[in-house]
């Protein structure tokens, strides 16, 4: 292993780790750079699993052995720092042994996902896509890659505004689920719809609008491929794509609540629907 002591805060090595929590700069920062951020041994284990390369990895002397494990013959630099010098470089205390820079794969196209999953149209097999149209937290990001994984969701689609799903709270979140349930930034959206359709697949853009049938409804018209639409924290799908999904569909509330978050609609639909 390619162990180097870094004992300055402002040694440029460690420049990829540098103010972590401004998440402005890593929107912008990730994507140029061709980078993304895993945080802790198992979530850097699973992306290496995942087949995502590390660039370097930044560990305190008690999570060497693990690390050292984990990379195997890889030749990466790993960065022996002090943990004040962790907490200097990422502005934040790192309680979970390791970050990782790893570099980000190549996503795949909407039609290439489609293939994965759903090659065959006259295949009985059950194929659920999940899409979050313009989420904005992170944390909501993860928790619903967590759940797809967990329910058997065969892909996961965010549109141009949704918030990375590898950015480094949306990957701790989701455990590193987001390395194991396939996904890709579906750039024409809603006109993605279209190709959806074209594969066989209902698209279901959950609302609180007027008018929706019940998710149970949903469920009794058994469908055997569905795309299920998840919109924004604060204003739900939007207007454009209510107009055209396949069906609008609500879970019904009840004790006065008039909404649930969007990670635990998530959920629900997903195991409703499995």
């Amino acid at each position: 292993m390619d162990l180097q002591h870094v004992t300055d805060a402002d040694d440029p090595r460690l420049d990829d780790y540098r103010n972590l929590t401004d998440t402005a700069l890593r929107r912008v920062q990730e994507p140029a750079r061709g980078l993304y951020i895993a945080e802790s041994a198992k979530v850097i284990e699973r992306a290496c699993v995942a087949g995502h390369e590390p660039r370097s990895v930044m560990t305190q002397r008690r999570w060497v052995a693990g690390i050292a494990a984990m990379l195997g013959d890889r030749d990466v630099p790993v960065y022996l720092v002090p943990d004040e010098v962790a907490e200097q470089v990422t502005g934040y205390a790192v309680h979970r042994g390791a970050l990782a820079a790893m570099h980000r794969p190549v996503l795949a196209s909407l039609g290439e996902i489609i293939e994965r999953i759903a090659p065959d149209r006259s295949d009985p097999k059950r194929s659920r896509i999940a899409i979050l149209e313009g989420l904005l937290d992170h944390t909501n990001v993860g928790a619903c890659f967590r759940s797809a994984a967990a329910m058997g969701v065969d892909a996961v689609l965010v549109t141009p505004n949704c918030a990375d799903p590898l950015y480094r709270r949306s990957v701790r979140v989701s455990m590193g689920t987001v390395f194991q349930v396939p996904w890709t930034r579906i750039e024409d959206w809603p006109g993605g719809i279209d190709e959806l359709r074209d594969s066989g697949f209902i698209v279901a853009g959950m609302t609180l609008g007027e008018g929706a049938i019940t998710l149970d409804e949903l469920v009794e018209e058994g469908h055997e491929r569905m795309a299920l639409v998840f919109g924004s924290e604060g204003h739900g799908l939007k207007q454009g794509t209510e107009e055209v999904v396949d069906r609008r569909v609500t879970i019904p509330m009840t004790g006065g609540v008039d909404s649930l978050n969007v990670a635990a609609s998530s959920a629900v639909a997903f195991y409703a629907t499995r």
